[in-house]
């Protein structure tokens, strides 16, 4: 008996190189695009051990999680780095990246998260990408949380590597991710000794044995359910279009934002300022003393659809995020969110009685500015 997910075809080097083509076509690019067979960290990683070696210095804008483990594989690679921290709860401006390259003229290559998922904030990579150009260095983005939800354009922007993963916005799989490459990259890459080379690491193994060679022959075999479904979320972005998807991540933050502050329950937003604030998830602090892994456990006990996860690490006992991205980018699922967290702030801090509902006065207004932020 034939199954759809298990008795496939083999994937051919036509069809898979026509994916990298839609792939381009989403990012607006006209650098090689290469698709790497697992989550986003594999080319992450392939970038800073192909793009990094001892010798070079490296600037890394640290604005959540993802940061601080790039700084981690550049050091390990031998690198110089400089590390530019900036707050959680806000976001890096170019003219702090801009002093920092002023005070390091050493510095030849500059990492960045351009939405950071975990912590709710998003960087203006456009106005960064003009310092880095101008100061020469290679510029690599994580771009895994943004594609889908924020305007994107690596050429436009100077970005050298950037890489990208179809699990957030995009609403795809999490098990295939890709990455754009200019040619200062594959020139940078190909003249580090230390970059990966004969690995599942090495962009240069794509380059050398896909790229150049026509993409006739592909260097093994594809991961056949990850890469159709990656076509199939391609396929729709593209019917609904990619503005109408940006447009629909950016109402879903407004009104996320909107609602928590009209539940009067204590909930604020983790990033002060909206311009800071990532479309692809919301991030709220809770009230003090209320436990933020308590609140989550509750809500989804309620609904367990609604998209809630407490922050992790330190942030796990003050942190809600609010993953509004992909299929939860709607205004269904935010109101959904905000009722189940408005009831469960409520039981866990004591203040509310009975089924512990966050009051139909409150939830209302809630409803009103989801609506008015929605447009």
């Amino acid at each position: 008996m034939t199954h759809p997910l298990l008795d496939l075809p083999p994937l051919t080097a036509a069809h898979f190189a026509a994916v990298e083509g839609r792939v381009a076509a989403l990012l607006d690019t006209e650098q090689d695009v290469v698709i790497m067979q697992g989550e986003a960290l594999l080319p992450l990683e392939g970038c800073i051990r192909g793009g990094a070696r001892p010798g070079s210095t490296a600037l890394n804008v640290v604005t959540g999680p993802y940061g601080q483990t790039f700084g981690n594989w550049l050091r390990d690679c031998g690198a110089a780095v400089v590390d530019l921290d900036v707050p959680f709860h806000a976001a890096v401006s170019a003219e702090q990246v801009e002093r920092a390259l002023a005070a390091h003229p050493e510095i030849d290559f500059v990492s960045l998260v351009h939405a950071e998922a975990a912590t709710g904030n998003t960087n203006p990579v456009a106005e960064i990408g003009e310092v880095v150009r101008a100061h020469g260095a290679l510029f690599m983005l994580d771009a895994v949380a943004s594609v889908g939800a924020e305007p994107l354009l690596p050429d436009a922007w100077g970005v050298d590597l950037c890489v990208i993963g179809a699990q957030k916005a995009m609403g795809g799989p999490a098990g295939v991710s890709a990455v754009s490459v200019s040619g200062r990259a594959w020139e940078r890459i190909a003249a580090n000794p230390a970059a990966p080379r004969r690995s599942y690491l090495s962009l240069l193994d794509w380059k050398e044995r896909w790229i150049d060679g026509g993409r006739k022959a592909l260097p093994h075999a594809p991961a056949q359910l990850e890469m159709l479904a990656l076509e199939a979320c391609l396929a729709r972005i593209e019917a609904e279009g990619l503005e109408a998807v940006t447009a629909r991540h950016a109402s879903a933050a407004a009104a996320t934002r909107a609602g928590a502050a009209a539940l009067g329950c204590g909930l604020e937003p983790y990033v002060h300022d909206a311009r800071d604030a990532a479309p692809v998830a919301t991030t709220l602090r809770t009230p003090a003393g209320v436990d933020a892994c308590e609140v989550v456990a509750h809500a989804l006990a309620a609904d367990p659809s609604a998209p809630l996860i407490a922050g992790g690490g330190a942030l796990a006992k003050e942190m809600i995020r609010v993953n509004h991205y992909g299929a939860d980018a709607t205004r269904e699922a935010v109101e959904s969110s905000l009722a189940a967290l408005g009831a469960a702030v409520g039981t866990v801090s004591g203040r509310v009685s009975g089924a512990g509902s966050a009051g139909a006065a409150d939830m209302e207004a809630a409803r009103r500015a989801v609506a008015k932020a929605w447009g």
